[in-house]
């Protein structure tokens, strides 16, 4: 029997001014868009200023707390002082954690305490509060579509587009982790059924809202007589190539085998799709894909040209970067993105990334980086994805791969993201008493940076997010630098990546979508490897004097064998995408989060064959170890229950038909 207050999503009105006004400043809304409750919807700008709210809610996963963990898969381990963030709590198995008022702190993106959403504070956005809230904002707004009069075509198509797509993000976003839901499409009144769907059938109902947003939406905002008034500001607002992305996503997350099969452990489903939902999930990406390759959208893969790969210095001739992805310096706090991000939230305020998320990448040893002892590290199985720059893996015979010169030839994207042992951590005038000894990384078993309390405990430091100049000598997160990070929710990389393993999923290496079928699963995932100047799949040999790929296959079985095919666009998007966030439920949806060796963290032992003098005047990647292994930090013990994060018990006493995740 439903109790008559259904106070989950039937969220209460917040004070007038937060609920019919917008708060934000950054997608530039006209000032008279603050208004009352009667004004609200009655023209496009009114009714923006109401929308706008709703960017404005979305959380920054790297700055939504002083310290945040974002990674929950495989890919990452924190030193031991940070044990009480998600990233442990997820590995001891207590999925409870993701819940604010279970841990007392506000560790994650997914949840805290005094959200509000009108506020300009980072600390107080959240996917789960933020979720409901925005969802009814989306609700009311389409309701009261009809008393917006006074108004163009135009002006009607993008308010609408927008509503829909938010209403399906952020159902989307709480799937991911809960599981099916109930879809809710209106106001509520307390009177409804709230009994949570399928995964599938959710993700049908939140298809039919981005497909909605696509129809409705233009691809560049600059291109529409409204935006014209915002030129060269819009890079933020919702979009077609954004729908698109999310519903092929959405139809591919439908079509994994988690929501295929359901929670198991064995990892013997782990290459059973639904092939119809993975078709549909190709040809939304597939339609994407061919619009921005024939130059009709304003995104494209940026650039991996460096001067100085291990300085992030972007060759004087490249138009785009790479590391501009995700963090930029020296450019007024210009927010990151480049060309690739699709879908970000705003970054709310100037050095906003130096409280604390650059300082949270390094060796806190002797302060070498500042502040708060937490540090983000990379597991050494995780590194080991990073193949070999002819394009296979370290485990293949014919990779080159060397236990005794290991950093050599990999990868380029490990020498972009990866700080290994000899690594040049430290390039300006070091003036501490013994802090000379800091200046070349001893990742080494036994070296000065690889304590477990304050230095690595796996053998690595990653730069792929933050640049290790982030340190007290260098100091590139002092003000001066402008630093801003941002980490996108969705990129172009990703794209390609998904549209490859749906493809894959239906028909392996060779099938394409209906709407983009020249391009085959096996090329998107070349688009990337030619990008980085890494081989093809199957091990094509990059030739770095020419610049071109040898067109012998190694191993042509990458390619022929559909399931050790997926194996490989699996390894590309663990790669591509590192320490962005997805691991986790990637790792979930596959069915591998419960499998060995997806569920052991290790770090790399190893000693130097050379002093420490070799170091200043010759490149890292060219040295010789020796006892190359790797020992194991942990092991995660999970079961079935763990493919899913625990309800929140009061909202599961709310209605019987809202029933808890199982085992939970």
């Amino acid at each position: 029997m439903k109790k008559k207050y259904i106070n989950i999503l039937s969220v209460c009105l917040m004070a007038m001014s937060c609920m019919f006004s917008s708060c934000t400043d950054y997608l530039d809304k006209d000032p008279d868009s603050t208004v009352d409750m009667d004004d609200a919807f009655k023209n496009f700008y009114n009714f923006q200023g109401y929308v706008e709210e709703i960017y404005n809610c979305i959380p920054s996963k790297e700055e939504c707390y002083w310290t945040t963990s974002f990674n929950w898969g495989d890919d990452e381990i924190m030193n031991t002082e940070a044990d009480w963030h998600m990233c442990h709590q997820v590995d001891l198995g207590n999925f409870w954690a993701w819940q604010a008022e279970k841990t007392g702190q506000d560790g994650t993106y997914l949840d805290g305490d005094e959200c509000d959403p009108s506020s300009q504070d980072k600390f107080k956005h959240r996917i789960w509060p933020h979720a409901w809230y925005c969802i009814r904002k989306c609700n009311l707004g389409l309701e009261n579509f009809s008393k917006m009069v006074d108004a163009t075509t135009e002006e009607r198509q993008l308010i609408q587009g927008q509503l829909y797509f938010f209403r399906a993000w952020w159902h989307f976003e709480l799937m991911q982790y809960l599981g099916g839901l109930p879809y809710v499409d209106k106001t509520l009144d307390g009177t409804e059924d709230l009994s949570r769907l399928s995964f599938q059938e959710c993700a049908d109902r939140a298809a039919e809202d981005f497909r909605m947003a696509a129809d409705l939406l233009p691809i560049d905002w600059d291109d529409t007589n409204v935006g014209k008034e915002t030129l060269g500001k819009n890079q933020l607002r919702i979009n077609k190539i954004m729908a698109l992305g999310y519903l092929g996503k959405c139809y591919l997350w439908a079509g994994s085998p988690l929501m295929k099969n359901g929670a198991q452990v064995g990892g013997a489903m782990t290459y059973d799709y639904d092939e119809e939902y993975c078709k549909k999930a190709a040809d939304a990406l597939g339609e994407l894909l061919k619009l921005v390759e024939d130059g009709e959208t304003q995104y494209g893969l940026a650039q991996f040209k460096y001067d100085d790969i291990y300085n992030h210095t972007k060759s004087s001739d490249a138009t785009s970067c790479f590391t501009e992805i995700f963090y930029t310096t020296g450019q007024n706090w210009l927010m990151p993105g480049s060309i690739e991000a699709i879908f970000r939230g705003p970054s709310v305020d100037t050095n906003s990334s130096n409280w604390n998320a650059s300082k949270t990448w390094g060796p806190k040893v002797n302060g070498i980086v500042e502040h708060d002892n937490i540090i983000h590290q990379p597991t050494a199985n995780y590194v080991n994805f990073y193949g070999m720059a002819n394009g296979l893996p370290l485990t293949d015979s014919q990779s080159s791969f060397s236990k005794t010169q290991p950093f050599k030839d990999r990868d380029a994207r490990f020498y972009h993201d990866i700080i290994f042992d000899g690594f040049k951590y430290i390039n300006g005038t070091i003036t501490g008493e013994g802090d000379e000894a800091f200046r070349y990384s001893q990742l080494y078993t036994g070296g000065n940076v690889r304590s477990a309390l304050n230095g690595s405990r796996t053998g690595y430091f990653t730069q792929k997010l933050c640049p290790h100049t982030c340190n007290k000598y260098d100091g590139t997160y002092n003000w001066n630098s402008n630093l801003q990070m941002y980490l996108p929710y969705m990129r172009l990389a990703d794209v390609y990546l998904m549209y490859a393993e749906a493809c894959a999923a239906v028909g392996g290496s060779q099938y394409s979508s209906t709407t983009y079928s020249s391009l085959k699963a096996v090329d998107a995932i070349n688009r990337l490897r030619d990008r980085a100047g890494v081989g093809h799949v199957g091990g094509q040999n990059y030739n770095f004097v020419s610049e071109t790929f040898e067109e012998a296959l190694i191993d042509p079985t990458y390619v022929n064998d559909k399931n050790k095919f997926m194996d490989e666009v699996r390894r590309e998007r663990a790669v591509e995408l590192a320490f962005e966030g997805f691991r986790f439920c990637d790792l979930q949806r596959w069915l591998l989060l419960t499998e060995y060796p997806y569920n052991v963290k290790t770090s790399q032992e190893f000693t130097r064959v050379y002093d420490d003098e070799w170091y200043t005047t010759n490149d890292p990647k060219d040295a010789e170890v020796q006892g190359w292994k790797e020992e194991e930090i942990l092991t995660r013990n999970f079961d079935t229950k763990h493919y899913w994060f625990p309800m929140k018990l009061e909202d599961t006493y709310i209605t019987i038909e809202f029933n808890q995740n199982p085992g939970w």
